[in-house]
C-alpha cells in the first residue's frame, strides 16, 4: 500500500471508528483499526473481565490486493482468516466498509 493509499484509509477509518460508537458507550465499547502491509484489520475493544485493560476481537479484515482491489475477510474460532466470496472485491475502500457496516448477513457484527 502506497502512502497517499494509507493516508487517505487512517482518514476514512478514524472518521468511521470515531462515530460508530455512541460516546456514552465507548467507556464499555469501543473499535480500532491496523494497517500492517496491505491489510486494514478492524478490531472490537471493551473493558478486561478481570484486570485492567482492554480485550480485543478481530472483525474484519480488508486486503489490497495485486491488482488494487480491497477484498473482505472474516475471521474463524480458530483464527482463520477467510474471504467472504459473496462481498465481491472492488477497488473502492469506502464501498467495502459500507458494506461491512451494513453486514446484512450477520458476519461480522454479532
Amino acid at each position: 500500500m502506497d502512502d497517499f493509499t494509507k493516508i487517505r484509509i487512517k482518514k476514512i477509518m478514524d472518521k468511521y471508528t470515531e462515530a460508530k460508537i455512541p460516546k456514552h458507550l465507548q467507556n464499555q465499547m469501543r473499535l480500532i483499526y491496523k494497517i500492517r502491509g496491505n491489510n486494514v484489520t478492524l478490531l472490537e475493544e471493551r473493558p478486561a473481565y478481570r484486570g485492567e485493560g482492554w480485550t480485543q476481537r478481530d472483525l474484519v479484515q480488508f486486503r489490497l490486493d495485486g491488482q488494487g482491489e480491497w477484498k473482505v475477510y472474516w475471521r474463524d474460532s480458530k483464527d482463520k482468516w477467510h474471504w467472504v466470496e459473496d462481498i465481491e472485491a472492488n477497488k473502492d475502500f469506502e464501498q467495502q466498509l459500507m458494506i461491512v457496516d451494513q453486514d446484512n448477513r450477520g458476519i461480522f457484527w454479532g
